[in-house]
């Protein structure tokens, strides 16, 4: 597998160390340099990368900015000499935040991060997750960390109910309390996975031992009716279908 990969930064010595990484490296392929994010944006428009080392600290857009401008993100590792945007990299759902100066060890951990997570995705289509393990069978995954507007905030896997997605934020239901946090669609798939969990539209995820009843398209669980749409609905019913009692 290739990674083909771009490299964001104002400082050409910081360009030259990237470059000189990624030619260490075999499944990477570093296309084009830039040292400002706004010919980045317009080298974006015309070509697809897979990955951006993107430098933080940049005049005119800063590396967040240009993040933030973005509706399709590749996958991003955050290069910057500064601590203190550990949290916004979360928000944005970047796959590594490394430090300056860059060791090709620390380096190295960044890019096989975004190699497992390739190739984790292009292994999971809907059609195979059915043979996933529950999410109670691996310790791993019985709870998870969420950020909120002040703080972050761990979630008991088994606690969760539904997640409704409302706009660039979703919102996590439980029997006790609701969590808003901004994450993207595929992180909260990676969390809440079949067979404990299913998708069944786009804005929906379901604890499927908290269904009370299904009524043609649509889930009651506890004062919500949620709508199972056409594109998830083979796929929860096959699910509901492996659970029904003979």
């Amino acid at each position: 597998m290739k990674i083909n990969c771009i490299a964001i930064d104002d400082e050409p010595l910081a360009l030259d160390i990237i470059k000189a990484y990624c030619t260490k490296v075999p499944f990477l392929n570093l296309l084009n340099t830039f040292t400002n994010a706004l010919d980045t944006l317009e080298y974006l428009r015309e070509y697809t990368v897979d990955l951006m080392f993107l430098d933080i600290q940049m005049e005119e857009l800063t590396g967040i900015q240009l993040l933030n401008s973005m509706h399709q993100k590749p996958y991003v590792i955050l290069t910057t000499a500064y601590d203190n945007f550990a949290l916004q990299g979360f928000e944005l759902d970047v796959v590594d935040y490394m430090l300056k100066p860059i060791s090709f060890e620390r380096f190295v951990r960044g890019v096989n991060k975004v190699c497992e997570r390739m190739q984790k995705e292009s292994a999971e289509p809907v059609t195979e997750k059915n043979d996933s393990l529950p999410v109670s069978d691996s310790k791993e995954h019985t709870y998870f960390f969420v950020k909120t507007e002040t703080r972050i905030e761990k979630v008991e896997t088994s606690d969760v109910m539904y997640v409704e997605g409302m706009g660039d934020y979703w919102r996590i239901v439980t029997k006790n309390r609701r969590i808003m946090t901004l994450m993207n669609a595929k992180r909260i798939e990676d969390m809440l996975r079949e067979p404990q969990f299913c998708r069944v539209h786009k804005s929906y995820f379901v604890a499927i031992d908290k269904i009370e009843f299904v009524e043609r398209k649509h889930i009651k669980i506890g004062e919500e009716h949620i709508p199972i749409s056409d594109t998830y609905q083979k796929n929860f019913f096959d699910l509901i279908e492996k659970r029904k009692m003979a």
